[in-house]
């Protein structure tokens, strides 16, 4: 099996889980040295209160044929990602790919508007969302640079098309993921005349952990909530996300992205990659022409 990314140093910042877990273990599948950092170790748990800890997903990134490096780091605190980079820094003198996959919050306030909304916890949430990203990006990018062929990836929940006219679930949601995607743009612009791509990708209606336990489902029989839940036929593993990081970091000519927004199901149309499952999700075209048109579930020609 070929490494294409053998000898290469990858941060995927917010690796604890879900769709950072998803990318963590497929970058180390295709070779790089990957260092997964969140709040939840095996020490210490965050507000989130779920099991799953970064040193998992670094096991996991060995197991599948890299090397997973777990570093417990707070993005929200400026010396904690300070003292990571310099970490890497000290280890490797340059950073080939980041993920800013840094999210965390415990929970969402559907369908809230801006004067319904709990204010301290919807504030709390863009720093999570936004503010967490930023910091990172500013101690990272300057290690970023150094590598001959830079990726950085701003993880967010929905392409630019669908976000700019839809509402995304509640007054601090919406503003949260506007907030990244917009991150994305003003990164893409700062880093037009360097060597480092940079690029917004988001997955489809991912089968996170958290997902799975609220569905009442595992990864074996996922399946099963769709009896309930129709349209979760569209649903993708963390893995697909996963294998689109890798293959546009395995990528010589991934700058042909540089400033896009981008998403699983299309790049996997791209690259040629498939789900766990040997299928090709491509949810965001399905949620446009079939969920929010109205149609009945079918993921015929979807997937």
């Amino acid at each position: 099996m070929t490494k294409p990314l053998a000898g290469k140093v990858a941060l995927v910042a917010g690796g604890t889980r879900g769709a950072g877990r998803g990318i963590a273990v497929e970058l180390g599948r295709v070779g790089a040295t990957v260092y997964v950092t969140g709040r939840t170790s095996g020490a210490q748990r965050s507000e989130m209160g779920r099991g799953e800890t970064i040193e998992e997903t670094a096991a996991l990134v060995d197991a599948a044929g890299g090397h997973g490096i777990a570093v417990r780091v707070d993005h929200l605190v400026p010396d904690e990602v300070s003292a990571l980079i310099k970490r890497i820094d000290a280890a490797h003198g340059r950073l080939d790919v980041l993920v800013n996959d840094i999210f965390g919050a415990p929970h969402i306030e559907w369908g809230k508007s801006v004067w319904e909304s709990d204010l301290p916890y919807g504030l709390k949430m863009l720093r999570l969302a936004i503010d967490t990203h930023a910091i990172t990006s500013h101690f990272a990018i300057p290690l970023l640079l150094r590598s001959e062929r830079g990726l950085l990836v701003e993880v967010n929940d929905g392409t630019a098309e669908y976000n700019q006219t839809r509402y995304r679930n509640s007054f601090f949601y919406d503003l949260a993921k506007g907030g990244v995607q917009r991150m994305a743009f003003a990164l893409a612009h700062e880093l037009r005349n360097t060597q480092t791509t940079a690029v917004m990708l988001t997955p489809g209606w991912l089968r996170s952990e958290a997902m799975l336990d609220a569905f009442g489902v595992t990864e074996s029989n996922w399946q099963d909530a769709t009896h309930r839940i129709p349209h979760f036929a569209i649903s993708e593993s963390p893995a697909f996300v996963g294998r689109a990081v890798a293959a546009l970091a395995a990528d010589e000519n991934a700058s042909r992205w540089h400033g896009h927004s981008l998403s699983s199901g299309e790049l996997a149309r791209v690259y040629g990659f498939t789900d766990i499952d040997g299928s090709q999700p491509d949810a965001w075209r399905y949620l446009i022409e079939v969920q929010d048109a109205g149609l009945p579930a079918n993921v015929a020609g979807y997937r």
